[in-house]
């Protein structure tokens, strides 16, 4: 029954829940894509806001535009055009139509950046790593109990499209995809502290450790501590990988304390790859997908200091490999001599 005080109460309690429920509008600055919360920026961008003002003040002196004129790109727009490539991996045009950036902007912004971060390879990519040697001896010790360990090696395969026809069959991996093999090698704390992205698919993940600059630095005695490797790798004095025949328990101990303590690398790939979704397949040249990689790992290593969150689901099934068998005797020792000591 109608009211007889109000001219026609539907519309008047109409208006009472549309006024209830009603959010107050929040109007923000387009050209500032830091004006999102937290969970906003780390979906799009895989930092926080604190985290990309600290990216803008690193790479600001080589990225700022001279000029303002013509709405140019501001720095905390060019970052996130960038980082937006890195996290989701998509297109080009697909990155500008959420930027409202046309494909040819995108494309020298993300390079332009690219660029920048290469000038920071060797401040935030350092062997064995930022912390003091022992620390990182301990970090891996209460893994497994391996002894000495001062770093992780290991490959992973990047897809990339089709290089140049004179060299095609060389970037053909053991999947018949085109590709890149990247050598790294990590801490205890995930942290990428060393990095080879050169090398095409095809070839094998002992060759590119023996043609490394940190290959000979080891051979050279620069570092007290051992690499632990899978059995793609030679076992040398400085590196250790499983017994392939392993006959006694103690053999069979020692491979799996190797096995916990070499999984940081394939943990390191997971969270980078998560991270970085461009790294599932990029669609360049290998020159500048090896610059890409390059970036996403001083990204990552950034991201982890800075203690960013970390992608929800990285997990990585390992690549195959050809298994190598001939061991040097001198690794032999010091491989029987950490099974007797340690294992025993």
């Amino acid at each position: 029954m109608a009211s007889p005080f109000l001219e026609n109460p539907v519309d008047i309690g109409a208006q009472i829940v549309q006024k209830a429920l009603r959010r107050e509008r929040v109007f923000r600055d387009r050209q500032n894509p830091l004006a999102f919360p937290d969970d906003y920026l780390y979906e799009r961008y895989r930092f926080s806001a604190e985290g990309i003002w600290y990216l803008c003040r690193l790479l600001e002196p080589y990225i700022k535009n001279p000029t303002r004129r013509s709405r140019a790109t501001t720095v905390p727009q060019m970052l996130c055009i960038a980082l937006r490539f890195f996290a989701s991996g998509t297109y080009l045009y697909a990155v500008g139509d959420a930027e409202n950036l046309s494909k040819n902007t995108v494309c020298r912004t993300i390079r332009r950046v690219v660029l920048a971060l290469q000038r920071y390879l060797n401040t935030f990519i350092v062997f064995p790593g930022h912390l003091p040697t022992e620390a990182i001896k301990e970090g891996f010790s209460k893994i497994a109990g391996f002894p000495r360990v001062i770093g992780a090696v290991g490959c992973t395969h990047i897809a990339i499209s089709a290089p140049i026809k004179e060299v095609q069959a060389d970037y053909i991996n053991r999947k018949c995809t085109r590709s890149l093999n990247v050598q790294m090698t990590c801490d205890h704390q995930c942290m990428v502290t060393s990095l080879d992205a050169r090398w095409p698919g095809s070839v094998h993940n002992s060759k590119m450790f023996l043609e490394s600059v940190l290959y000979q630095r080891f051979q050279e005695g620069l570092f007290d501590g051992l690499l632990v490797g899978d059995k793609a790798y030679a076992c040398q004095s400085f590196l250790m990988s499983p017994y392939p025949d392993p006959e006694k328990k103690p053999q069979h101990d020692f491979n799996a304390a190797l096995s916990q303590t070499r999984a940081k690398i394939e943990t390191t790939f997971g969270i980078l790859k998560g991270r970085f979704n461009c790294l599932h397949e990029l669609r360049v040249s290998p020159e500048r997908a090896s610059q890409i990689v390059g970036a996403c790992a001083i990204l990552h290593n950034i991201a982890t200091i800075r203690k960013e969150r970390e992608p929800h689901e990285y997990n990585l099934s390992p690549d195959d490999v050809d298994p190598v068998t001939l061991d040097h005797p001198a690794g032999k020792a010091v491989r029987d001599e950490i099974t007797t000591q340690y294992f025993s």
